[in-house]
């Protein structure tokens, strides 16, 4: 890693900054109010915010799915590629799909809602049901970003499911 600051700007809002001006302040309140408009507030609507990290594949494996998809977002991470979550699984139909009481936010798919009933089950489901899809249509696994916590100790959704 670099000593010296090196701002990634290129993209969204952030590209109407001029490299050689920007704070790192200006950036970082950039940042948080697209984040704040895309996710829903917990306090109205339960939710964990961002449920799925952005995918990190093969420069080949990305390159065959840009044939095929030319509109997919990606993005150089390192000697990879990192592509963006919430789109693949927006291509997949899911906003809005819901099991029991969880749902894939309509506006934001890479959040999952708690409507109101939903159980854990329910959301492991959902997450499980994602995960599923995405590596169906993409050949991509989705890795979850937020924690599950078993009786004695933090587990994977695999593990939880069982």
């Amino acid at each position: 890693l670099s000593k010296d600051w090196q701002p990634q700007i290129g993209y969204g809002p952030l590209a109407q900054f001029d490299l050689k001006t920007v704070t790192a302040k200006e950036i970082f309140d950039t940042v948080c109010n697209v984040r704040l408009a895309k996710l829903p507030n917990p306090k109205e609507l339960g939710n964990a915010g961002s449920f799925f990290k952005n995918p990190v594949i093969s420069k080949q494996q990305a390159q065959q799915l840009l044939a095929e998809h030319a509109d997919m977002p990606s993005y150089p991470a390192g000697d990879e590629i990192k592509l963006a979550a919430g789109w693949l699984i927006d291509q997949c139909g899911l906003k809005g799909f819901t099991i029991g009481g969880a749902k894939v936010h309509e506006q934001q798919a890479l959040v999952l809602v708690n409507t109101g009933s939903a159980s854990a089950q329910d959301v492991m489901a959902l997450a499980q049901h994602v995960v599923s899809c995405v590596y169906e249509q993409f050949g991509v696994e989705l890795e979850h970003e937020v924690r599950f916590m078993a009786k004695s100790s933090e587990t994977c959704l695999a593990k939880a499911l069982q």
